[in-house]
């Protein structure tokens, strides 16, 4: 049997879901009403279901994330939350509070997300093995990596594709919950990471002033499909549960087109869900929100992957600045703008600065606001004005499952079959007298067009065939009607048919891998403590959220390296001249931080002001 291969998309609510399933999606995740890591991004059980029976008419999954750490007094909430999930069809939950194993709950998947901390072959054996039937793997880790994750345990594997990047190891980021008791853990995250900070070395002089400095670009690794696949992924995951609809619509279109045309053909692996996809519009993952693409760490450290300018949308490269013309620039390229576009580009003070285009017209961009450009500098478009129009229609994506159409008669009428691409079938019949047509005329090829009309229904008909002994007569509203029926009644057994896997958790008492956790384990409740004193766990400190010690604690463990991207790192840069004196901090107002690199392990932590340790040797 051939594995399949999902593409996983973000829903902000109902309407980014349907959206994402029309575009292709083989699975949604989506907020539940609470205990999910977008705490903007909650939606009602009633929302929730309706989705999960527009996903399933087209064999389509909805995952829902209750992925925050939990405290005591939730415990119980939470659990009756997750049995009406279960009651409305949820195909699965994406959790990181491991309190969740000990629940008294119903037969449901469950998914251990990226919160988790998924990057070490052992611990993931562990989650297989204590009942977790997919994992979703850390975005720090590297092709080998993955391929050995995946050969120490057959759990289902989940891999980012395309999005944001979280600068911290997912789960073990603190600097929110530190400067305003916002717990990223807890759906709140402030986003330090995107503030400007200046960069202060040991004798204290600025190196670097009013930059992101732990601002990174986004993620795309959608060239990397195929090795991946091969490696062990098998859901392909598209950050955004806040994106709006035109990123979630061209994302979802640009991997399903790539992953199909890997698929087309292949004796190994196969698409997850039913029915194809029409375009109106061209997808490309630069013309919607993006800080520019990285591969991070997949083919190991390799390049700068910080976004220092800014934080926000870059977009699309356009071309160089040629010269002002008067009230309008001259543009390599130009002839691609359009009215009310958004420019982007990066001022003389190394800021991200922007213009609205008022008018495009010959090549020249008239905009809102003629400021100071430097010729040669390099013009972004991060507001498609068109793309936006095109694809924001609802007609723009459309996805329709295959079926063939047989229209029969027999002794009291005409029976209409529709079978479709999974082998489901199912007929109507119409009592009708058979009566020839006006002169004797075949009217078969009007009868294919009524038949054809499948309009905003979720099938296309691909076949259709005839089989009359005469040329009878039947009027388009019975035609019609038919039609109607078949396909309504089609979706009734397409849903009665949908098989949702079912797993019932039993408690384990195998080892974990480590005897004492530290803060990074996100431990906040009493069910959570005892599933690890139970596998064999001895000490257990409390999450940071439950014992932060203000001022001295360490708020960000991070693959992501200052130092690499400053090339002052003593095993990327080995050049003596590259030494810079530490420890380096990082401030922002008020906030200060100093930097701890972990060579060894090839890491970056990032302590609050009053906290003291050793620094590494080069």
């Amino acid at each position: 049997m051939k594995k399949k291969i999902e593409i996983l998309a973000p829903a902000k609510d109902l309407i980014h879901g349907m959206a994402a399933i029309n575009s292709g999606a083989d699975a949604v995740y989506i907020g539940a009403p609470q205990f999910g890591a977008r705490s903007n991004a909650h939606n009602s059980i009633e929302d929730v279901a309706a989705l999960v029976q527009y996903a399933h008419v087209f064999n389509a999954q909805v995952f829902v994330a209750v992925n925050t750490i939990l405290y005591d007094n939730e415990l119980e909430n939470c659990r009756l939350m997750i049995w009406e999930l279960y009651r409305i069809g949820v195909d699965a939950l994406i959790i990181q509070d491991m309190a969740i194993l000990e629940m008294d709950l119903p037969p449901i998947v469950l998914h251990a997300s990226t919160q988790a901390n998924n990057r070490d072959a052992d611990k993931i054996k562990f989650l297989k093995d204590a009942g977790i039937k997919r994992v979703v793997l850390a975005r720090e880790l590297n092709l080998h990596q993955i391929k050995a994750i995946s050969t120490a345990s057959d759990v289902e594997l989940e891999f980012f594709v395309t999005g944001a990047l979280c600068v911290a190891f997912s789960g073990n980021c603190y600097m929110s919950v530190a400067n305003g008791e916002r717990s990223a853990n807890r759906g709140s995250c402030a986003q330090n990471c995107r503030l400007p900070y200046n960069l202060i070395d040991g004798h204290g002089e600025t190196l670097i002033k009013n930059s992101h400095l732990l601002s990174i670009k986004d993620f795309d690794v959608s060239e990397q499909i195929p090795n991946l696949i091969e490696a062990g992924i098998s859901s392909f995951k598209i950050e955004g549960r806040l994106k709006d609809i035109v990123y979630v619509k061209n994302n979802v279109s640009y991997l399903r087109q790539k992953l199909d045309s890997f698929l087309e053909g292949n004796d190994k692996y196969t698409k997850a869900s039913s029915g194809k996809c029409t375009y109106t519009f061209d997808s490309a993952l630069n013309r919607t929100f993006n800080r520019g693409y990285t591969d991070y760490f997949v083919n190991e450290r390799h390049q700068s992957i910080g976004s220092w300018e800014s934080p926000k949308s870059k977009g699309q490269y356009i071309g160089k600045l040629i010269k002002t013309i008067g009230n309008a620039y001259e543009i390599e390229n130009g002839e691609l703008l359009n009215n009310g576009d958004g420019l982007c580009f990066i001022n003389e003070n190394n800021e991200a600065d922007g213009i609205y285009v008022n008018k495009a017209e010959n090549g020249l961009a008239y905009p809102n606001v003629l400021k100071d450009i430097v010729p040669g500098t390099y013009i972004y478009r991060n507001n498609d004005a068109a793309f936006i129009k095109i694809v924001e229609r609802e007609d723009s994506a459309i996805r329709k499952i295959s079926t063939t159409l047989t229209l029969s008669e027999n002794e009291n009428g005409f029976k209409l079959l529709a079978t479709d691409e999974d082998g489901n079938a199912n007929s109507v019949k119409l009592v009708h007298p058979k009566e020839r047509t006006k002169n004797n005329e075949s009217i078969e090829e009007n009868i294919k067009t009524q038949l054809a009309k499948t309009g905003f229904t979720p099938y296309i008909a691909d076949e259709i065939t005839i089989n009359f002994s005469q040329n009878w007569f039947l009027p388009i509203s019975k035609i019609n009607e038919m039609r109607r029926t078949v396909f309504e009644q089609l979706t009734e057994i397409r849903l009665a048919n949908y098989k949702r896997e079912e797993h019932q958790i039993i408690k384990t008492s195998h080892p974990y891998p480590e005897t004492k956790l530290d803060f990074m384990y996100n431990v906040s409740n009493k069910l959570a403590r005892k599933f690890y004193e139970r596998h064999g766990v001895t000490e257990i400190e409390k999450a940071f959220e439950l014992q932060w010690d203000p001022g001295k604690s360490r708020v960000m463990t991070t693959k992501y390296c200052i130092k690499y991207e400053l090339e002052k790192c003593p095993k990327y840069h080995p050049n003596m001249e590259s030494k810079v004196k530490e420890p380096l901090v990082l401030k922002q107002g008020e906030l200060e931080y100093k930097l701890k690199f972990n060579c060894k392990p090839c890491e970056m932590e990032i302590w609050e002001k009053d906290a003291e340790f050793e620094i590494e040797e080069d």
